[in-house]
């Protein structure tokens, strides 16, 4: 004997509420985006520590630590690709990705003023832009988040290659010596400069929103 028609379309509604609700299960915060954020944070003291264990002396730490600080900034897309693929984004990601960003560079560029290699001037206006974007977001996220722009792209763009260049002793090598330093000082110029105007342009779309959200 055959079950009634609309006993077993109920059945069928019911497993595909389950379904749904099985899927709108938010992503667990362990998940391997978030870990290898936590990784990527986890590389600054090290590859700091070895830069200034080396002193300045070119070895093999200097070489370690600059492979670490480049392997560490290339995941910086990674986490998120894989998040946005497979569903894993979360809140403790959307938290702590630009975080590790600004421990890596920051790390970096304090190591590099430490050892006499960069100025610090040049260290504190990137640190305090990018400190005091990140705290400024955190304030106003209750006026919606503002996407970053192409600038703030290119500006990190920059200031990964420019920091990795600084690294990366290839002065060691006589032929790379007479240019070398020009390189380092040309993209740390660029990195500088998008760094400023696009602290100052993030601040600027701020305030014509917030103006427009009153109005």
């Amino acid at each position: 004997m055959s079950l009634p028609d609309d006993r077993g379309g109920r059945a069928d509604s019911g497993a595909d509420h389950a379904d749904s609700g099985a899927a709108s299960l938010p992503p667990s915060n362990w998940n391997v985006p978030n870990f290898i954020t936590v990784v990527r944070i986890l590389f600054a003291p090290v590859f700091m520590w070895m830069l200034l264990a080396d002193n300045g002396h070119d070895g093999v730490l200097r070489w370690v630590a600059a492979a670490l600080f480049i392997i560490g900034i290339a995941t910086d897309g990674l986490d998120g690709a894989i998040a946005r693929r497979y569903g894993l984004v979360t809140d403790l990601g959307k938290l702590l990705d630009p975080i590790a960003d600004k421990i890596l560079t920051g790390g970096a560029l304090v190591a590099l003023s430490i050892l006499g290699e960069l100025p610090w001037w040049v260290t504190i206006v990137i640190l305090v832009r990018e400190w005091g974007i990140t705290v400024f977001r955190f304030v106003v996220i209750s006026e919606g988040v503002i996407a970053a722009s192409r600038g703030g792209k290119l500006k990190t763009l920059f200031q990964s290659f420019a920091i990795s260049f600084a690294l990366v002793p290839l002065w060691v090598f006589d032929f790379l010596r007479p240019w070398i330093y020009w390189v380092d000082g040309i993209l740390m110029t660029i990195a500088l400069i998008l760094t400023v105007v696009t602290g100052l342009d993030y601040l600027r779309h701020w305030w014509k929103t917030h103006r427009a959200g009153r109005g």
